[in-house]
């Protein structure tokens, strides 16, 4: 395998009636960053957490909490979950006006990254390579956590970094959407830094092992 991976079990997997005993397992079993998915309904058809969970999760855990909204008018909550305890928050380049999305994540003195949905053309991405923070390649459909991964959307990660380095700007792309064991090297071959995890983590019997079988 090329280089480590950061992982970042994604919570929508966990056990809802138990959250916080959840994020409290993940971090004691080497999570490096909390993904909260973040869905509305309408940018995609699921509908998952607010703030308010965001920000009692805050209470339980140090990690570094990963906002990803998955929201058609995102500028309209991003105060919000920031307040809430987010530390990075990521909008769709697919949503309403994500350059002023970043510019409000930016405001509130988090970082800012740009999500970028499998079929989506990956040129999209190149007004954002000098503001944005970090950069997410979705492997599946956003909406829904335990797809198998498309995996010809892991060409756009090559891309991603090649135009980058061409900046003299190192930021991380994470992997979001399917990723297991079984095609974890095709993530790091890629150059990811980075690993969005739900049911390959949340579904196994012991989180430490699962989590470092993502990082390889």
């Amino acid at each position: 395998m090329a280089h480590k991976l950061k992982v970042a079990p994604s919570i929508i997997a966990g056990d809802h009636a138990r959250l916080g005993e959840e994020v409290r397992a993940i971090e004691v079993a080497g999570a490096d960053i909390l993904h909260l998915d973040i869905m509305d309904g309408h940018f995609v058809p699921n509908i998952t957490f607010g703030p308010k969970v965001v920000e009692d999760l805050r209470k339980v855990s140090g990690l570094c909490f990963d906002c990803h909204l998955m929201l058609e008018k995102p500028c309209s909550m991003i105060v919000e979950f920031c307040r809430a305890g987010a530390d990075r928050v990521s909008v769709h380049v697919e949503a309403k006006e994500p350059r002023r999305a970043l510019e409000l994540i930016k405001a509130q003195g988090k970082l800012g990254g740009i999500a970028i949905s499998p079929e989506t053309d990956v040129a999209l991405l190149d007004e954002f390579l000098e503001v944005a923070d970090f950069f997410v390649v979705m492997t599946v459909h956003p909406g829904f956590y335990g797809q198998s991964m498309i995996v010809e959307a892991l060409d756009k990660v090559p891309i991603i970094k090649e135009k980058l380095k061409r900046l003299c700007r190192d930021c991380p792309v994470q992997v979001d959407g399917g990723v297991s064991p079984k095609n974890v090297e095709l993530v790091a071959r890629a150059m990811a830094d980075e690993v969005v995890a739900g049911a390959s983590v949340f579904g196994a019997s012991d989180y430490r092992t699962a989590i470092e079988a993502l990082r390889g």
